[in-house]
């Protein structure tokens, strides 16, 4: 099980947004692309949901070709995108929202109980964080084949952040996670390994797995410095300087 991005590349309007970027997320397991704001971390996610037409290059999922697979398509094989906003619907109530598509209530109530009292609320009248809990609770328990989630902690406390980054470690699906950088609880997990893409500027400047040292000095990732390639096993070459 894996999805891959090969040789993508993404424009809006008169800007490339993903040049030419290769990376693989390998399954059951974790996978998280690092980045500041304008890397194409959010981009490279939206890319492999079909969200965003690639201009060039090509999806891989499971060793087939689904580039011109349109967004619902890949939804109905089990991929599941959780966007940064708007992964509620406001209008509904959060029962409602977790009855959607395959989603089962007493798994999303399982995942995170803290939902049941608010089960006859309109998911537009939660926090920030309340409504993220809602958006992966009803994406983990529709048990998705691949979920792909941009930023899952905002805006949430740190004990329920550490109990989302462990339910998307536990799954067997291939997750793939957007971040500005890598959080604590995914820097050495016990009996797990996470693969790290780090991008910047659009393309891919360090491939490999979270616990590796990051170039020389061995910087910390989100420092940009390392060793880039198409996955985490692949050929890897020293990103340029800058």
């Amino acid at each position: 099980m894996s999805i891959s991005l090969r040789d993508a590349r993404v424009r809006y309007g008169p800007l490339e947004a993903l040049h030419g970027v290769s990376l693989t997320a390998p399954g059951p397991g974790l996978t998280v692309l690092l980045g500041r704001n304008g890397s194409g971390r959010t981009t490279a996610l939206r890319a492999l949901a079909g969200s965003v037409p690639l201009s060039a290059g090509a999806v891989v999922w499971d060793g087939a070709d689904v580039t011109r697979l349109p967004a619902f398509e890949r939804a109905r094989r089990g991929l599941c995108l959780v966007p940064e906003r708007r992964a509620v619907f406001g209008s509904l109530t959060v029962r409602e929202n977790l009855e959607l598509g395959a989603a089962r209530l007493p798994a999303a109530l399982e995942a995170y109980p803290q939902l049941e009292p608010l089960l006859p609320r309109r998911a537009g009248t939660l926090s920030g964080g309340e409504q993220r809990v809602l958006a992966l609770a009803r994406a983990l328990s529709a048990r998705p084949r691949v979920v792909l989630v941009d930023e899952p902690a905002q805006g949430m406390s740190p004990a329920v952040a550490a109990r989302t980054y462990a339910l998307l470690g536990g799954l067997d699906a291939c997750v793939v996670i957007a971040e500005q950088r890598l959080p604590p609880a995914l820097r050495g997990p016990a009996g797990r390994t996470v693969y790290v893409h780090e991008l910047r500027r659009g393309a891919v400047v360090f491939s490999g797995e979270a616990t590796e040292p990051r170039g020389r000095g061995g910087g910390p990732p989100g420092s940009g410095a390392g060793r880039t390639g198409p996955g985490p096993r692949n050929g890897r070459r020293r990103s340029p300087s800058g």
